[in-house]
Formats: C-alpha cells, sequence, structure tokens
C-alpha cells in the first residue's frame, strides 16, 4: 500500500503549538516512527512534509500536492491538540467513507493506550483533507496543554497504534542483531566489524569473544562517535546506540534521528553534530554518486546497505 504521511507543521511559517510540550517536536516524533513501522511492514511511504515554505498556504498545498503527484493510497495528517480538554480525535472528509472507516480505526488503537475519545468528526474544511485526492485522515492525537495527556504520551506507543489501526497488524521492528543489554563480547566485535569500527590502529577486531584493549579501544571510538560516554564498556547505552543503527531508520533533511545520524556523519566525511542539515545532505549525496546510488540526500534502503550491508 502506498500511504502519505504528513508530519504536521514543522516547516517555516507553518509552525504547531507551544504548551507543556512543542508540537513540531511530538508531530515529528511520532511521524518519524509511523513512517519507519510502515516500511518495516512492507509499505510504501511517502513523506509530505514540506522543509521549506514561503506561506502558511505554500506549506499546505505542497503536502497535498506530493500526495496527489505520487497518487498515494491513504493520506495521514499527524498532529497534537491544545485548547483546553483530554483525549484523540480524527477528522476525515465527511462522516462515512473509506476515511472515516479508517480513522475510526485508529482512533480504537490510540483510546486504547488510555486517551479519552473524543470521536472521529467531519474534517471537509481542512485544506488537507479537501484537497487530497485519496481518502485521508487528520489525527489529533493528545492535547499538548493537558497534563494527563502529557504524562500518557509515550511516543513508541502512539505510533504503533497510528499504525496498527491503519494497516490491522502490530507493527513490527527487525530483530536486533545484538541483544539490548549483554556483554558478550564476541556479538560486541562483530557489531563493531560490521559498523567498520576498528581499534586504534584502524584494525579489524579478531572475533575471539575475549574483551581485550583492543575490543575496549574500539568500543571507545564507537562511544565518540555517538556523543556517548566514553568508558570502554559495552552497557546499555552502548548496545542501544549500534542496534539504533541496526535498525536502519529513514533519514533526510525531515527525518531525524541522533544516534544513526551521529553514524552516517562519520561515515560520509560530515561534522559529527546528530543533526541531518544541509551539510549532512550534501555529504550523503555525495557518497550516493561514489557508491553509484541515486543521490536524493536520503539514507533508505540502498544506502544503509551500502553503509552496513
Amino acid at each position: 500500500m502506498k500511504i502519505g504521511i504528513d508530519i504536521g507543521h514543522n516547516c517555516p511559517y507553518d509552525t504547531g503549538a507551544v504548551a507543556i510540550r512543542n508540537e513540531d517536536e511530538l508531530n515529528k516524533e511520532v511521524g518519524t516512527k509511523v513512517i519507519e513501522k510502515l516500511i518495516l511492514l512492507g509499505h510504501t511511504v511517502i513523506n509530505c512534509t514540506p522543509t521549506t515554505a514561503s506561506s502558511l498556504y505554500d506549506s499546505l498545498q505542497y503536502r497535498v500536492d506530493t500526495a496527489n503527484k505520487n497518487y498515494v493510497e491513504l493520506f495521514v495528517s499527524i498532529h497534537f491538540n491544545s485548547g483546553g480538554g483530554n483525549g484523540t480525535e480524527v477528522y476525515s472528509a465527511g462522516l462515512s467513507g473509506t476515511g472515516f472507516n479508517y480513522g475510526q480505526k485508529v482512533l480504537k488503537e490510540i483510546v486504547a493506550l488510555g486517551f479519552i475519545n473524543r470521536g472521529v468528526r467531519d474534517g471537509s474544511s481542512f485544506y488537507v483533507i479537501r484537497n487530497t485526492v485519496a481518502p485521508a485522515i487528520l489525527i489529533e492525537c493528545a492535547f499538548l496543554d493537558s497534563s494527563a495527556d502529557m504524562f500518557r504520551y509515550n511516543g513508541e506507543n502512539m505510533a504503533t497504534a497510528i499504525v496498527k489501526g491503519i494497516t490491522g497488524i502490530v507493527s513490527i521492528v527487525s530483530p536486533p542483531i545484538v541483544p539490548a543489554v549483554s556483554s558478550d563480547a564476541l556479538k560486541l566485535q562483530q557489531g563493531l566489524n560490521r559498523l567498520r569500527v576498528t581499534d586504534t590502529k584502524g584494525n579489524r577486531l579478531i572475533e575471539d569473544g575475549l574483551m581485550g584493549p583492543k575490543t575496549e579501544s574500539a568500543i571507545k571510538r564507537f562511544q565518540a562517535i555517538e556523543g556517548l560516554v566514553v568508558d570502554g564498556i559495552g552497557g546499555t547505552d552502548t548496545w542501544n546506540g549500534i542496534n539504533t543503527i541496526f535498525y536502519k531508520p529513514l533519514l533526510s533533511l525531515s527525518l531525524q534521528n541522533n544516534l544513526a545520524t551521529r553514524y552516517v556523519q562519520w561515515r560520509v566525511g560530515a561534522a559529527i553534530d546528530g543533526i541531518f542539515g544541509s551539510a549532512t545532505d550534501n555529504a550523503v549525496k555525495n557518497y550516493q554518486i561514489i557508491n553509484g546510488l541515486e543521490a536524493d540526500g536520503i539514507v533508505g534502503e540502498n544506502t544503509w546497505y551500502k553503509l552496513i550491508g
């Protein structure tokens, strides 16, 4: 299925509400996770979020045009509410039809997380719903100015609920290549070798399962790349950093992941700051050209394959 995901606001002249939390940040957190999960389930995802705009109209029109030009089968716009209230509401083009049905399914899954059910509402007046050819829904996940909603909010759970509502399947992730927490030196050596993190002399680690000085030096190098505490110990943060990269999250100017971005920046020769900005975009494009890939600046399946196999 080809699905258009619109990460609400997150664009000049089109920024979200700010209360207990910042809407732009939560929209991006949930939207990015939804995209990753849908891709892992085998769906084609079109990111309809603009990176720049000259006006609010320009921002909205870009989202609609991107969805329509790519002939998406469903358009999903992700937002958070404010203005007093609690719970979740979903908007569709009228109170019947395909969009309405998807809205009911998504709402059911989010409400199961403990949020108040505010219903599926008529969003025919919303620009992105009115002008998108495909069935469209706009999700107001929760209220930014509700302490109860923000206490209950968890980005991973919210994204999983949305994906399950859309697909009917509990979103999956690739099984970790290494355990989340382990002192297994062999798997650590295998993981670092796959990431091409060498010892201080630039040599691959011998995969012998022994935690010696060379393995420790490679761990420290990886920790420095990822901005972690450099202690040479394969603790929770180090394993999480490795696993995050092995999940191969989609990265671009509009899709951020600090740990994965830092690793990509190291591999493509960009300054390592964890922010996928224009300099990183250019470095990724150059890497793609060198490796015979489409130079689109998006770290997707083909680029990840070149990076880590």
